[in-house]
């Protein structure tokens, strides 16, 4: 049996890996959203909270409009949660896990960055928690300090 590509389909393939490598080594251009952000959000279980959002970009591993970032939540009177974010553009995705894992508060998160009416660089988050309590979900909204 003979296996018969077309032109396209050839040429993607030979190009394909060129384009990944060049994104993984070019500079980045897209937007930093380092910094501290301030928190309100509305958890399945725990109902209202606030928070301390800090993300930190990892430029070694940050090309064109993709980021990577190192994540850190502190809620008062719960405690620290840390992970890793990535964004492409105004799409964020976030891993966090309590650092006490006996809570299993642990989960994973998907954002929309925008700019507040102020100008000001803000997230809207849904997460999602596996094993937390039975499963869990919430949102969160920050806003860049």
């Amino acid at each position: 049996m003979r296996l018969r590509l077309a032109a396209p389909a050839i040429l993607f393939i030979a190009i394909a890996p060129a384009a990944v490598a060049q994104s993984a080594s070019a500079p980045f251009t897209g937007r930093d959203l380092s910094g501290t952000y301030a928190c309100t959000g509305v958890d399945g279980h725990e109902g209202a909270y606030t928070s301390t959002v800090t993300l930190e970009m990892d430029r070694a591993q940050s090309h064109g409009t993709r980021a990577g970032y190192h994540f850190r939540m502190e809620v008062p009177s719960y405690g620290t949660y840390r992970g890793v974010a990535t964004a492409d553009g105004d799409i964020m995705a976030i891993t966090f896990a309590h650092d006490d894992p006996a809570t299993q508060d642990y989960g994973t998160g998907i954002a929309k960055v925008t700019r507040a009416q102020d100008g000001k660089v803000r997230f809207d988050k849904f997460y999602y928690e596996e094993a937390y309590k039975g499963g869990n979900t919430g949102t969160e909204s920050c806003v860049r300090n």
